[in-house]
């Protein structure tokens, strides 16, 4: 099989699983379910954050189950180290990202999926169940929403930039960090949003929607499949010190290019 074939299955696959667990986390909507706190009350999971695991992780083994998977409710370190050294083909995923946005009836989640092979993020797909909005990268073929080609803003001021973040869990540490960066930004830019998950976010500023968007202390499957569709819409994506993203990256800012240097400056 062509290398070309093997990535149009690829994507097929993950634009098909993330779909399919959409429909399941909408199912739920509104209904009951069992919620739990993780690292503190400000770090939620659901029944439904499992259920769509075991979903996307069942697809993944049916299509080849020599391929790795990491996904955010069953990782664990070993998980992290794989990902790092690895050479194969490893399916980092986010079941729902913005799980309080879901458990608060509020729309702002998503189903993320990327595919790294060899050490590089190669595929991206950003899954927006309340909107059906489906957004998808595939390394060096640019940046997709449900099919239709798009682009980052050519917006180059702060003055007329809309811009993002998030709050993460950590009260002291991240979220204090995200609040600092807020004093720094908001008096200068058009105006600020946070819509609760970062993928959604990396997706926005891909598609112009943003100017840009950074936070403090994310993982590898919050980030993986959003960066491949900013780079490949024409953005670009570093740490919040300028070094370019890895897998490793936790501290993220993604803009359309044209404002990178003047956020990392302040913030």
């Amino acid at each position: 099989m062509r290398k070309s074939e093997v990535a149009l299955d690829h994507k097929d696959l993950a634009l098909s699983v993330a779909r399919e667990a959409g429909e399941l986390i909408k199912n739920y909507v509104g209904g009951q379910f069992q919620v739990e706190e993780k690292s503190s009350v400000f770090d939620l999971v659901t029944e439904v954050d499992r259920e769509s695991e075991l979903l996307i992780r069942k697809r993944i083994n049916e299509y080849n189950p020599a391929h790795k998977i990491i996904g955010e409710e069953g990782v664990d370190q070993e998980d992290i180290s794989i990902l790092l050294e690895s050479d194969d083909y490893i399916w980092v995923i986010d079941p729902i990202d913005g799980t309080t946005n879901f458990v608060h009836g509020l729309p702002g989640y998503s189903v993320s999926i990327a595919l790294v092979h060899k050490k590089e993020v190669i595929l991206g797909v950003v899954y927006d169940p309340s909107l059906d909005e489906m957004f998808s990268a595939e390394k060096g073929k640019g940046a997709f929403l449900n099919g239709e080609s798009i682009h980052i803003s050519n917006i180059h001021l702060l003055e007329h930039s809309v811009l993002s973040t998030g709050f993460p869990s950590d009260i002291e540490g991240a979220r204090a960090n995200v609040i600092k960066g807020i004093d720094e930004i908001a008096p200068v830019c058009s105006n600020l949003r946070s819509f609760g998950s970062a993928a959604l976010h990396l997706a926005y500023v891909a598609t112009g929607r943003l100017e840009g968007f950074w936070e403090y202390n994310l993982n590898a499957w919050d980030i993986a499949a959003g960066y491949l569709l900013v780079k490949e819409a024409g953005g670009k994506v570093s740490d919040l010190s300028g070094s370019p993203y890895h897998l490793t990256t936790r501290n993220i800012l993604a803009t359309n290019g044209q404002v990178h240097e003047q956020l990392l400056g302040r913030l």
